[in-house]
């Protein structure tokens, strides 16, 4: 059997489809699996040993998608799970119709009534909902395969770990000493904590003897510059590293605090324990950590959820869901589930 699995973007979408790829490899040994994405998002993949080939889609205009769906054809696939739903990836059925074409359910309908609407049941802890993860196995039900209850992977690469080493010294991390990683940044301004908030969390893991060393890509570099710069002992290697890099100087921390964004997926990939600050977004997307290693920070607020993906500003101009979660709470709770000593 060859199967191809589709999930262009983004980093923590791809990350939470590898239990997926995990089980498949489990079910079919002998199955030929390989995995389409676009280039930004690739190097997640090319290390997993699940995986026969990644497949890249270059560019965005259609002689690319034609190009693409070409190639998709000489595979001879005799079933693609579209793990997207995008009118890209819905072109490519009628692009390359040879094989059996199955989605998943992606409730976007649902998570908009989420926002419409904001009943209290949407912000309950205990509510049972389906991760993301898990509604990606709906594209291979008749394939007869269940999720493990294991977490996301992405596997390092000797290149990787180079980078990271590199980075660290350069950062003024000495070799094998325990830090606590925090990514103060994400793509939508309503999900990101406030600055002041990063600044007195790094002051209180720096005064326990817990060097913090601010993560991110280059967007985030001079926050987290400040932040380190303000903070003695801190350090930052925000903007310096790929994705894998990233994930290197992830699974050598004690622990990752994070807003819900790409870096908290890749930290539970990597096996760190984190603690993710939820504002705009709540658990019933089906975004949360996918992993037992791992505590929320949320607000019980009537206006949550504002939106399925975050915003640049507000709504409603006072942004208490990130506000009013303090430093010491979180370090109470990373305390409390041992992710600090």
């Amino acid at each position: 059997m060859k199967l191809l699995l589709i999930r262009f973007s983004s980093i923590g979408d791809v990350i939470l489809t590898t239990p997926l790829v995990r089980a498949l490899r489990a079910a079919y040994p002998d199955a030929v699996i390989h995995f389409a994405t676009r280039p930004a998002t690739t190097p997640l993949l090319e290390a997993n040993p699940r995986l026969d080939r990644v497949l890249t889609l270059p560019g965005g205009d259609t002689r690319a998608l034609l190009a693409f769906a070409r190639t998709l054809r000489a595979e001879r696939y005799d079933r693609v799970l579209d793990l997207h739903g995008t009118l890209r990836a819905r072109a490519l059925r009628v692009l390359v119709p040879g094989p059996r074409w199955k989605g998943y359910p992606k409730s976007t309908l649902r998570r908009r009534a989420l926002v419409w609407f904001r009943p209290a049941s949407a912000r309950d802890p205990d509510r049972a909902v389906v991760p993301v993860p898990e509604r990606y196995f709906g594209a291979a039900a008749p394939l007869g395969v269940r999720p493990d209850g294991g977490p996301p992977e992405v596997f390092l690469t000797p290149a990787a770990e180079a980078e990271a080493d590199e980075a660290l010294r350069r950062a003024g991390v000495p070799d094998g000493e325990p830090y606590a990683a925090l990514a103060p940044g994400a793509q939508h301004a309503t999900k990101r904590w406030p600055e002041e908030r990063w600044l007195e969390l790094a002051r209180r893991f720096a005064a326990r003897g817990v060097r913090p060393v601010l993560v991110g890509g280059p967007e985030d570099a001079a926050a987290s510059a400040r932040i380190a710069a303000a903070v003695p002992g801190a350090a930052s290697v925000a903007g310096e590293l790929g994705l894998l890099g990233s994930a290197a100087v992830l699974a050598r921390a004690r622990l990752l605090v994070s807003g819900d964004t790409g870096v908290m997926h890749l930290a539970t990939a990597v096996g760190t324990p984190v603690v993710a600050l939820f504002g705009p977004t709540v658990r019933a997307f089906g975004f949360f950590p996918y992993t037992d290693r791992a505590a929320v920070l949320e607000r019980d607020l009537p206006c949550r959820p504002c939106s399925t993906h975050g915003g640049e500003a507000c709504p409603l101009g006072h942004h208490r869901c990130l506000r009013e979660i303090t430093a010491a709470e979180v370090e109470r709770v990373a305390e409390r589930y041992a992710f600090l000593r």
